[in-house]
């Protein structure tokens, strides 16, 4: 720079000089000046750099000094991609993916496809790339899958009696053409069960008709079934019958066509599935049969009256008590299927021993409560639901039965001798209390202690 500004003050001396006369030849020096002024405004004009401090905004720095703080802050290699202002943590930029001639984050190349979208990209291609757009898709259940999700849900159904919350674990999946399968799946189902079982399955099968099923779903859930019809019988032999009683309820329930039955009648060549639509085809043809279809499967388990229910079972006490046969009492007991209203049992048989007053009634009485206490078709609380009841309605029994608090008492023994009723129970049995006359002389009034 020194030497760049000696140059310059000779040239102006030149031409001072040259403009004094000094030079020999006045009209070369006026050329020369001119020259010599065109090249000095030409030239650029270049300012001293001032150093700050990094770490103190403001202060300046010599440029010493801050070359060895630099230095001493960062040292640097060759390559690096870490952070240069000395701020960072030492990491590599954007994790290993940012800069120039860097090929992205390690593991990245697994994810490749082939095809790039990035303009930038040097694999970018603009006549093969389109753009497209991604959706969200929902794919369609599997076989296993729907299995799955139906058992738990059957069984629950067959609980709970909700036709709603079996559609709602339905509706959640896609079944798509698997639809077919659910009818053949609940009626597979419903084989292995008893006939409730078998009517709130056609209950449902109604309701799942019209929101989740239509009639070809229907009609082609069925001819699955039909052509099953060999295998289920191995398992069950009475599934001929049961398929047809469940075709003619669905035509009944308007969720088959009346010409389905009539339609395959003479087509098929299996034994089995031609009992099926013969069974269909006698209950839809039989008087009143339309009718009739609706009590198909009768009106077992829960659905019936509760004074039915009663019924049946004091009819079982009594054909106990003359036979004594306590495995018929058993058989008629679990045919009622009713296993959450067996504390009417226990009533009505201490009633009975109450009512027939005799020790071979509580004898006969206590060896049955045994036998299905044992068996666990009466559940203990059960039992202790039905003695409880007897307690709180002594009160009445006595009106019918004066001794009826004695007897309570021997028949409790008599149980809790035989394990049937527990330590608690039995000092819960209620105790009638002692009448004594007034202290006032003999025929007084009689008062309670």
């Amino acid at each position: 720079m020194a030497a760049e500004m000696e140059v310059g003050q000779d040239s102006l001396q030149d031409g001072v000089d040259m403009a004094n006369g000094i030079d020999d030849d006045p009209s070369e020096g006026i050329d020369g000046l001119g020259e010599l002024s065109k090249e000095l405004s030409s030239r650029p004009i270049r300012k001293a750099k001032r150093q700050l401090g990094r770490l103190s905004p403001g202060k300046e720095v010599g440029p010493e000094g801050a070359a060895a703080l630099v230095k001493k802050a960062l040292p640097l290699t060759k390559n690096s991609r870490k952070s240069r202002d000395g701020r960072g943590r030492g990491l590599p930029k954007k994790g290993g993916a940012g800069g120039k001639g860097v090929w992205g984050k390690p593991g990245e190349e697994a994810n490749e496809d082939g095809h790039c979208q990035d303009s930038h990209d040097p694999n970018y291609d603009s006549e093969s790339e389109e753009e497209y757009l991604i959706e969200e898709i929902d794919p369609e259940v599997t076989l296993e899958e729907l299995e799955k999700v139906l058992e738990p849900a059957i069984l629950e159904y067959y609980e709970s009696n909700n036709t709603n919350e079996f559609m709602s674990s339905v509706v959640d999946l896609n079944i798509g053409s698997k639809r077919p399968k659910l009818v053949e799946y609940i009626i597979s189902k419903a084989i292995d069960h008893k006939p409730a079982q078998c009517e709130m399955t056609s209950v449902l099968l109604s309701d799942l008709y019209g929101r989740v099923l239509q009639h070809e779903h229907i009609i082609e859930g069925f001819n699955d079934l039909l052509g099953k019809l060999s295998d289920l019988v191995i398992d069950a032999p009475h599934a001929p019958e049961v398929v047809g009683k469940f075709m003619a309820r669905a035509v009944a329930d308007d969720c088959l066509p009346p010409k389905y039955i009539q339609s395959h009648k003479g087509k098929v060549e299996c034994k089995n599935s031609q009992d099926a639509l013969l069974k269909a085809d006698t209950l839809l043809t039989q008087k009143h049969g339309i009718v009739r279809l609706d009590n198909i499967w009768g009106t077992g388990g829960g659905i019936r009256p509760v004074k039915y229910l009663i019924k049946q079972m004091v009819m079982l006490l009594q054909e106990y008590l003359s036979s004594g046969d306590i495995n018929e009492a058993t058989r008629c007991l679990t045919e009622l299927d009713v296993p959450h209203f067996h504390h009417e049992l226990v009533y009505e048989a201490t009633n009975l021993v109450l009512e027939k007053s005799t020790d071979r009634a509580a004898e006969m009485m206590a060896k049955l409560l045994k036998s299905l206490s044992v068996a666990v078709i009466i559940t203990p609380d059960q039992l202790i639901q039905g003695f409880r009841r007897i307690f709180e309605n002594m009160a009445d029994i006595c009106l019918d039965v004066p001794n009826a608090y004695a007897l309570l008492d021997k028949f409790a023994t008599i149980c809790h001798r035989e394990g049937i009723i527990s330590n608690e129970i039995l000092n819960d049995v209620p105790q009638r209390g002692r009448k004594r006359f007034v202290s006032e002389g003999d025929g007084g009034k009689v008062k309670d202690s």
